[in-house]
């Protein structure tokens, strides 16, 4: 069966212990309990996992970690295994494909070297034409230094191995809403949100799920959103949508996802609140906390 992303995925942190290890206990346990909350999958190796920072031996233990908690809940997994060098992250996704517990990859417009637009495409074309695992772009030029325009992701979409996109642009805009319009009876391409604090409008106008950060903390709250939009009660959608904003600009208000690990860690849902170099931990979050409190159960 082709895997078709919908609903609300969770890309996960990655939980280190007090000395600085992977906590394979804590990893386990946020991946089983953001899916009893109803998330549609896991994200694995992602920006808020701090991929880059992780040992090739640290990355194999998380795949397989939420490889087996996904397998478990029967949820798909999605690992992200891209990069700006086409040819590695060929090999990254040869790799994982091994790994039967893999649905899907997510891959990034290539960073740094900033491509052309048609360059970019180029790379996702010759990604895809050797991929055997669905591809998710990644859209998010304020990491990336390079905007995936409309029209270029429309083309992508026609890929029988792209099956969709985390629009992550910072804002609701004309090129997302240009996007959602042509595709909007496509069967075979999901525009899933990437903006933690912009998912409501977003599924508003047709996304068809989000990958969100903050969700490793309010995955409940976000399913249901996900959930009243898709009944078409919009009423109370907009309703909910408006008390997430708050929770989501605190919990990404300062680098991802330091004030996110801050949290689980206050809530005892991680032993450690532990990032890695050149992230810093975050600053007190209690207040964060109890703010929290009255929107995410």
């Amino acid at each position: 069966m082709t895997f078709q992303p919908s609903g609300i995925f969770v890309p996960l942190v990655t939980p280190f212990t007090d000395g600085g290890e992977l906590a394979v206990a804590d990893l386990e346990r946020l991946a089983h309990s953001v899916i009893e909350e109803g998330a549609a999958g896991i994200v694995a190796l992602g920006t808020t996992a701090e991929a880059s920072t992780l040992s090739p031996q640290e990355r194999r233990d998380v795949v397989e970690i939420c490889g087996k908690v996904c397998r478990e809940r029967g949820v798909p997994l999605v690992v992200g295994a891209g990069s700006n060098d086409t040819a590695g992250t060929v090999r990254a996704i040869e790799e994982l494909h091994e790994d039967a517990d893999v649905a899907g990859v997510l891959v990034v417009v290539p960073y740094y070297t900033r491509p052309s637009e048609a360059g970019v495409v180029a790379h996702f074309e010759y990604i895809a034409d050797r991929s055997r695992l669905p591809l998710i772009l990644y859209n998010v030029p304020y990491r990336t230094g390079r905007q995936l325009g409309w029209e270029s992701i429309v083309r992508l979409a026609e890929h029988p191995q792209i099956v969709g996109i985390k629009q992550a642009v910072g804002s609701v805009d004309t090129d997302t809403a240009l996007l959602l319009a042509e595709i909007a009876s496509a069967d075979s391409f999901s525009v899933l949100a990437g903006e933690d604090a912009l998912v409501s409008p977003l599924l508003a106008i047709g996304a068809a799920g989000a990958v969100l950060a903050t969700a490793n903390v309010c995955a409940r709250e976000f399913v249901e959103l996900f959930q009243l939009w898709r009944s078409e009660r919009s009423e109370r959608a907009r309703a909910l949508g408006s008390r997430l904003v708050g929770p989501a600009c605190a919990l990404m208000s300062e680098p991802n996802p330091t004030v996110i690990k801050a949290v689980l860690h206050a809530q005892g849902r991680i032993s450690s609140a532990n990032v890695r170099l050149p992230l810093l931990p975050a600053e007190d979050a209690s207040a964060i906390v109890g703010a929290l409190e009255s929107v995410c159960r």
